[in-house]
């Protein structure tokens, strides 16, 4: 019944882009009111407790150790690419990434190094977002979501589906742990950490960004839609032409 649940609100969510995403825009419009009053929200939360949580990690560990977490985290994504490069119709490289997760995971140590990247498998990350893009789903309007930050209807939507992907996620509903919160605990004690270390990867970019903004609102904004082109869509897919920006919102989650 909890599984049944799960895909039936995913379904609802894939229901609402496809009605929201039809407002092809990078204009928030009648939505700027919320999006600012939740982008302070999330302001007054990074900076009470995700900020000083990822410069105590930066503290307390190396450049070695944080690599380390991230291509961990980086690993659990690529069952996610193989599934959405074959949704794409790219055969070939949903087979590599399939063969990235597998030497990874185990010559790589759980993916805490990139063995696979040096035999010359290299990430090639994609995701339900970019998928949608290929199927002609429009982006939608730019939404701050809370916790989350920036978004739009259909990355909203990709993130979602992706999370199903999530080998950890599988992994901790079948692992027989003697209590459920031994079992949960465990599930977003890591995601937890995943959260922080996607937080102090971005603390010196963000800081570059929001310091002295005069709106770093509408900084913050213009940054992640123009970066969104980066992912293209149905036509720019098919005539090999996405635009190339210098801003790193979408792709620091892609990249993981």
């Amino acid at each position: 019944m909890k599984n049944v649940l799960k895909y039936a609100v995913a379904a609802v969510i894939i229901g609402f882009c496809g009605q929201v995403c039809a407002a092809e825009t990078d204009d928030d419009g009648a939505l700027e009111k919320y999006n600012r009053a939740m982008f302070s929200f999330n302001q007054a939360f990074d900076d009470y407790l995700m900020k000083p949580l990822a410069k105590g990690y930066r503290a307390v560990t190396n450049d070695f150790v944080r690599e380390r977490v991230h291509d961990f985290f980086a690993n659990l994504k690529e069952p996610a690419s193989v599934i959405n490069h074959a949704l794409q119709g790219n055969v070939s490289d949903s087979g590599k990434s399939g063969g990235r997760f597998l030497i990874n995971s185990t010559l790589g140590l759980l993916g805490t190094f990139d063995v696979a990247g040096g035999w010359g498998l290299k990430k090639n990350s994609t995701g339900f977002d970019k998928t949608l893009a290929a199927w002609c789903v429009p982006d939608g309007p730019f939404v701050m979501l809370p916790f989350l930050g920036p978004s739009t209807p259909r990355a909203a939507v990709g993130s979602a589906a992706d999370a199903f992907a999530d080998p950890v996620y599988w992994a901790n509903n079948y692992t027989n742990f003697s209590k459920d919160w031994e079992k949960y605990s465990f599930y977003y004690g890591l995601s937890a950490l995943g959260f922080v270390s996607l937080r102090e990867e971005k603390l010196d970019l963000l800081d570059k960004l929001t310091t002295d903004a005069v709106d770093p609102y509408s900084l913050i904004k213009s940054a992640y839609m123009q970066n969104r082109l980066k992912i293209g869509s149905c036509k720019s897919v098919d005539e090999g032409q996405t635009p190339s920006y210098d801003f790193d919102f979408d792709e620091d989650m892609d990249e993981e």
